[in-house]
C-alpha cells in the first residue's frame, strides 16, 4: 500500500501552551503526508493559547479547534476527557489511524510519513511513536526507556487497537499512556518506540528538589493506579536508589504506592487489566532471575 493511502487523524490536547503550540503546528501542517484532521482541544486556556489554534485553523481547513470548559479542578483526568472528547469529533471520517500529540513536540516533515511505514510493514502494531528527546540546558538529550512503550506525547494508534480499547481511560494520578498500552498488549497489538525517528519536547525540564521529592511520591500513587505488582513496585523502587535524589527518590516512590494501597484508592482500569499487568510483571520477573541463574552457573 502506498503511504499516502494511509489515512490518519490527530488529537491534542492543550492548556496555556502559548510558548510552544506554534512549533508543533509548524511540524504538523509541513507533514509530507497530512492528517484528514487535526482536532485541537483548548482545555480552558487563559492565555493565548485558543487564539493561535484558531488562526492556522482560518489557514488549513483539516484543524478543527475546540474549547472545552473546565468543570473541575486540573488532573491528570483532564488531558484524557480533552482526548475523548475531540474524538467525539472525528465521527463520519474515514480513517486508518489516530494519534494523540502534545502542544509542545515538533519533528521533521517526514515524521508521521516514516511513522506510517511502520505500520505498513507490521500488521500487529497497535501503537507506535517517535523517540523523545528532552530539551535540557539549551540542548535535546535523548532518555533511555523501554522500546515496547510509546511516549504518552506522540502515541499513533492503529484505529482498530483504538477502538478495541476504547480510547484513553481517565486517571487522576496519570498513567493514561501506559493504561493505553497494557490494554493494546492484552488484546493482542504490538507497541514501539522508533529510535531512528525523533521528537522533541521542548518543555524545558527544571524543578526544585522538593518538587522532585513530591514527584516521586506521585510516580508511586501513579504506579498502583496503573496497577503494579507490589513486588515488581518494589524491585522498581530500590532500582531507582541510584538516580537522584539517591536512595530518598526510590523509598519516597514505595511511600506513594503504598499509601494508595492502604487508603484503598480506586484503580480506573479494570480489575482484567490490572490482573493482565501484574501477570506480564511476574513473567518479567522471574525470566530475569532464571537469566541471572542460568548465567551465574
Amino acid at each position: 500500500m502506498n503511504i499516502s493511502d494511509n489515512k490518519y487523524v490527530l488529537i491534542t490536547a492543550a492548556r496555556n501552551e502559548e510558548n510552544y503550540i506554534e512549533r508543533t503546528i509548524k511540524s504538523i501542517v509541513c507533514q509530507s503526508v497530512l492528517p484528514v484532521r487535526w482536532v485541537i482541544v483548548d482545555d480552558d486556556s487563559d492565555d493565548r493559547t485558543y487564539d493561535i489554534i484558531h488562526n492556522y485553523a482560518d489557514k488549513y481547513n483539516f484543524i478543527k479547534p475546540l474549547h472545552l470548559e473546565r468543570t473541575m479542578e486540573w488532573s491528570f483526568k483532564s488531558k484524557a476527557n480533552a482526548i475523548n472528547y475531540g474524538y467525539t469529533n472525528l465521527h463520519g471520517l474515514e480513517y486508518d489511524y489516530i494519534g494523540i500529540v502534545d502542544a509542545d513536540v515538533s519533528f521533521d516533515n517526514l515524521y508521521y510519513q516514516n511513522i506510517l511505514k511502520k505500520f505498513n510493514d507490521n500488521n500487529k502494531l497497535g501503537i507506535a511513536g517517535g523517540m523523545i528527546l528532552e530539551l535540557n540546558n539549551n540542548d535535546f538529550i535523548q532518555l533511555n526507556y523501554n522500546l515496547n512503550s510509546v511516549s504518552g506525547a506522540i502515541q499513533l494508534f492503529r484505529r482498530q487497537c483504538y477502538e478495541e480499547i476504547g480510547g484513553y481511560v481517565p486517571s487522576r494520578r496519570g498513567g493514561i499512556d501506559a493504561i493505553a498500552e497494557i490494554m493494546s498488549r492484552m488484546y493482542g497489538w504490538q507497541v514501539r518506540s522508533f529510535p531512528d525517528i525523533k521528537v522533541y519536547h521542548h518543555r524545558i525540564i527544571g524543578i526544585t528538589q522538593s518538587n522532585i521529592l513530591f514527584s516521586r511520591f506521585n510516580y508511586g500513587r501513579r504506579d498502583y493506579a496503573i496497577g503494579n505488582h507490589p513486588l515488581f513496585m518494589f524491585l522498581k523502587s530500590i532500582d531507582r536508589f541510584r538516580a537522584k535524589p539517591y536512595v530518598i527518590g526510590g523509598m519516597l516512590m514505595m511511600l506513594g504506592y503504598g499509601y494508595s494501597w492502604l487508603i484503598g484508592e480506586e484503580r480506573p482500569a479494570s480489575k482484567r487489566v490490572v490482573k493482565y499487568l501484574q501477570n506480564e510483571q511476574v513473567n518479567r520477573m522471574y525470566s530475569a532471575i532464571k537469566k541471572r541463574f542460568i548465567k551465574k552457573r
